[in-house]
């Protein structure tokens, strides 16, 4: 059993979790909880290490890892390791995924999103309406931080996350890009979406950029109530890109 946080193995968790260029350096993250750990896992990702809670139920693990991977620590000292409130008493370090897109017809693209919990959840929700890709630009929020990856609900592992510079996405010859903008040309409803399309998220409080605008062949809009300014940016998305699914099929 693991009691001391001098432990190299604790300190590289430790290191991975609050560090983002720790993570890009390793290429590593740290995954906490049953259900992230089974995404991880189900998708034949092998885990570097797994470490448990002296107090914690594991045995659901006994037919997924071998046993040489998986490593005990006093209770107090996992306590001190994990990120959630009410901690299930384990959590992995895993590899990054490398999910290759098979086609990128179908392409959300998040220009500039800081927030880990809308990453997170605009991520979850491309895989549960199919997009082919998630696009980050490079001033989005780590795509692996821990925040993003527990509201993300191991759709990390379920859709190809690409990170591409200005150059790369200008270099792309898409007829239609479109931004989703408060006060855009066209209502999101009146759009082809008939593939190849990418759909542009910007920030949540400042808007788009001037690259996306310019990558941008027309700007989208929701159409709301007078009462309502603007949707949360995961909110939004999901309520275009299923939309925009249903219509291209």
């Amino acid at each position: 059993m693991i009691t001391s946080s001098h432990n190299p193995k604790i300190k590289q968790v430790k290191s991975l979790i609050n560090k983002s260029r720790q993570r890009e350096k390793e290429q590593l993250l740290v995954l906490e909880g049953r259900r992230l750990l089974m995404d991880a896992l189900n998708s034949g990702i092998e885990p570097h290490l797994i470490l448990h809670s002296a107090e914690a139920d594991i045995s659901w693990l006994d037919d997924l890892v071998p046993p040489h991977w998986i490593e005990s620590v006093d209770a107090g000292l996992f306590d001190e390791l994990a990120e959630t409130q009410h901690t299930q008493g384990v959590l992995g370090i895993f590899p990054f995924p490398t999910l290759v897109a098979a086609q990128l017809e179908r392409v959300l693209l998040l220009d500039g999103i800081h927030d880990p919990g809308n990453l997170g959840t605009i991520i979850r929700t491309a895989s549960g309406a199919g997009v082919d890709a998630v696009i980050l630009t490079p001033d989005c929020v780590d795509v692996y931080n821990p925040k993003v990856l527990r509201a993300g609900m191991g759709a990390h592992f379920r859709v190809p996350i690409l990170r591409w510079n200005w150059e790369q996405l200008h270099a792309t010859n898409y007829p239609r890009v479109y931004l989703a903008d408060s006060i855009g040309e066209q209502p999101y409803t009146r759009v082809a979406w008939q593939s190849p399309w990418m759909l542009i998220i910007g920030n949540e409080a400042h808007g788009a950029s001037e690259n996306a605008r310019q990558l941008a062949t027309q700007t989208i809009y929701i159409p709301m109530s007078n009462a309502t300014e603007s949707l949360n940016a995961a909110i939004a998305t999901a309520v275009i890109v299923f939309h925009a699914i249903q219509q291209g099929d």
